[in-house]
C-alpha cells in the first residue's frame, strides 16, 4: 500500500468497448452513456426518467467520469478525483418474464443485489476479496470500497415507479485521496486490474444476470437465482455484519444494540437485544450502522470502530 501514494495514469473509460453491441444485447441493456462530468448520475436518470419515461427503459446506464455533487443515504456528498472511480447509475423497471411488474417491496433486495454484482466483479476481475455491509456497502478487509444508492423514481399515469439505482467503486484513489480513513480503493489492495472499462462491464454483466433472474422470480428473495442460490442465502453469505454486536443508530435519536442475527424476507438487518426481543432495522430508517463492543471487552479488528460514511462510494 505505501508505494501506491502518487496518483496514477487514470485513462478515460473505453466509451467503443462499452458500446459493443453485442455486449450490450447480451445483457439486455438498451443504451449506454458516458458523460465527462455531471453533478450526480442518480439526479440525470430520476430527472429523465420524470420527464421523458419512455426515453429511459429497464437497465438504461449512465456513467461519469467525474461527479461534482455525488450523494449517497441521507444525503451524505463526497467528491472523487476524475477517472479514478467508476461511478454508473442504472434505471431499473421490474418486471417478470410475462411482464407483470414485480411487488414494490421486493425493490428493496435491488441495492443488495448490485452489491453482490459488485463483489463478483471484483473477485473475478480484480481477484479483490470483497463482502458486504448491510445495508449498502461493499468492504475489502474491514473497508470501504463502493456503496451503493436505490432511489424510487417518479410515477407515470399509475405505472409502477422506476428504481434508480447507483453504484461508486473507489478504484484509482491512492491513501491520502481516500474520503475517510476506513476507505480503501481497488488500487489499495493489490489487485490484477486498475482498469475501469473492465470492472464496469464486468459489474454490469454480472448485475444483469441477478437481476433479471430475480425478476423472473417475481422478485421473491428466496428462490433459486443463476448460479444457485436464492438471493437471499446469497447476501447472507458474504454480509459481514450478521453474526456481529450492533448499534443501529434510528432517527429521533433512538438506537437499538443488540446481535445481528438474520436478514428478513425484505431485506431489513434482524437485531436481537439483550432481553431477547428481535427488532426489525429497515435500511430506509437507520441513519448509522456500527459494530459495538460491551464495556470493558477488546472491539473487533484490533480496536477499529466505526465505519465509513462516505454515501455511495
Amino acid at each position: 500500500m505505501e508505494a501506491a501514494q502518487e496518483a496514477p495514469k487514470r485513462p478515460p473509460l473505453d466509451v467503443i468497448a462499452l458500446s459493443d453491441e453485442p455486449f450490450l444485447a447480451a445483457h439486455g441493456i438498451p443504451q449506454l452513456t458516458v458523460v465527462e462530468s455531471t453533478g450526480s448520475t442518480n439526479a440525470d436518470l430520476l430527472r429523465g426518467a420524470s420527464e421523458n419515461p419512455a426515453a429511459y427503459p429497464d437497465l438504461t446506464v449512465l456513467a461519469a467520469e467525474h461527479q461534482t455533487a455525488a450523494r449517497g443515504r441521507l444525503d451524505r456528498r463526497w467528491e472523487a478525483p476524475a477517472r479514478s472511480s467508476v461511478s454508473v447509475s442504472l434505471v431499473l423497471r421490474p418486471v417478470n418474464a410475462d411482464g407483470r411488474p414485480l411487488p414494490t417491496q421486493s425493490y428493496s433486495w435491488l441495492s443488495l443485489l448490485g452489491a453482490l454484482a459488485l463483489r463478483e466483479a471484483l473477485l473475478e476481475t480484480a481477484g479483490i476479496p470483497a463482502e458486504l455491509k448491510w445495508p449498502n456497502d461493499v468492504l475489502v478487509r474491514g473497508r470501504k470500497v463502493a456503496g451503493i444508492l436505490a432511489q424510487l423514481g417518479p410515477m407515470h399515469g399509475g405505472a409502477v415507479p422506476p428504481v434508480i439505482l447507483g453504484t461508486g467503486l473507489n478504484v484509482s484513489l491512492t491513501t491520502a485521496e481516500l474520503p475517510v480513513p476506513n476507505a480503501t480503493s481497488v488500487l489499495l489492495e493489490g489487485p490484477a486490474t486498475v482498469d475501469r472499462t473492465v470492472l464496469l462491464k464486468s459489474y454490469l454483466s454480472r448485475f444483469a444476470l441477478l437481476y433479471r433472474s430475480f425478476c423472473n422470480a417475481d422478485g421473491d428473495p428466496a428462490a433459486g437465482m443463476a448460479g444457485g442460490h436464492s438471493l437471499h442465502k446469497r447476501v447472507e453469505a458474504v454480509l459481514t455484519t450478521l453474526g456481529k454486536q450492533v448499534r443501529a443508530h434510528l432517527p429521533g435519536d433512538h438506537e437499538i444494540i443488540g446481535h445481528a442475527s438474520r436478514l428478513d424476507d425484505y431485506g431489513s438487518l434482524m437485531v436481537v437485544d439483550s432481553g431477547g426481543h428481535e427488532h426489525v432495522v429497515t435500511a430506509g430508517d437507520v441513519v448509522h450502522l456500527r459494530p459495538w463492543t460491551p464495556p470493558g471487552q477488546e472491539p473487533e479488528g484490533g480496536g477499529r470502530r466505526g465505519s465509513a460514511e462516505s454515501g455511495y462510494a
